[in-house]
């Protein structure tokens, strides 16, 4: 990402208008740049003093009084008077509060349905993330018994590694990553030059997970559940060999 793009992005990202993968590309951008860095900083603390700044001063009490005295009787706030609803208005409330109650319930769904993008966006974004150089692993190895001892006192939980070397999809190392407020492991495969990453976290109740299969910026996402774990794998292979690769995987 070169200054002139940024400068463009800088405003949007200020705001917190930016989506969640160029937020991290813009981030990664402000490590290298000083000059972007130091104008959003720049931004910030100029909002910051207009934040804190005293500039509203309410009128006194008594200047709305005597405004208020200066009004012809008709323009003066009237005070509404209370009356007995009728039964037929109590009954439109009613059905009204019951049309909301129903809507409501299908709405919980997609709710729900939105969440689970949420965490999938997220997944690509560090999936995309890890291709970039430096990033890919923090353990580098083929032996499963190498890399699964590596995140013990490092996680919770302990995420079940295989190799699949045989079947045409190597294991080549594992890392560390952070996905829907906890950190998850990921292990890294490959097929050829491509790279499959694997995010593994336990399953807990409400625990938001991606549908099981959808594609979000070119990449494909398959996820499943097996032992109280779960699964999620993605990468830029063809969603037939992805889908081979999670059966393999889950078996």
């Amino acid at each position: 990402m070169d200054c002139e793009n940024s400068e463009r992005l800088l405003r949007a990202y200020f705001d917190g208008e930016l989506d969640l993968v160029h937020s991290l590309e813009f981030e990664e951008h402000l490590k290298t740049c000083p000059q972007c860095a130091n104008e959003l900083r720049e931004q910030q603390t100029l909002r910051n003093s207009l934040r804190s700044a005293n500039l509203y001063e309410r009128a006194p009490e008594s200047l709305r009084a005597r405004v208020r005295a200066t009004l012809p009787s008709e323009a003066r706030p009237q005070s509404i008077p209370t009356t007995r609803r009728p039964v037929i208005e109590w009954l439109a409330i009613a059905a009204a509060i019951l049309i909301a109650l129903l809507l409501g319930i299908k709405v919980i769904p997609d709710i729900g349905s939105q969440k689970q993008n949420l965490v999938a966006e997220e997944i690509v974004a560090s999936h995309i993330r890890s291709l970039q150089p430096g990033h890919l692993m923090d353990v580098e190895s083929t032996d499963q018994h190498t890399v699964k001892p590596w995140f013990d006192g490092k996680l919770d939980f302990a995420p079940p590694v295989v190799d699949l070397a045989t079947q045409g999809f190597p294991l080549v190392g594992g890392r560390l990553d952070y996905i829907g407020r906890r950190n998850v492991a990921a292990l890294v495969y490959r097929r050829q030059r491509h790279f499959v990453n694997v995010f593994i976290w336990p399953e807990e109740k409400n625990n938001a997970k991606p549908p099981e299969v959808q594609t979000i910026q070119g990449y494909n996402v398959v996820s499943w559940s097996r032992n109280g774990m779960n699964f999620c794998a993605v990468s830029d292979l063809n969603s037939t060999e992805l889908r081979q690769f999670a059966d393999l995987l889950s078996r």
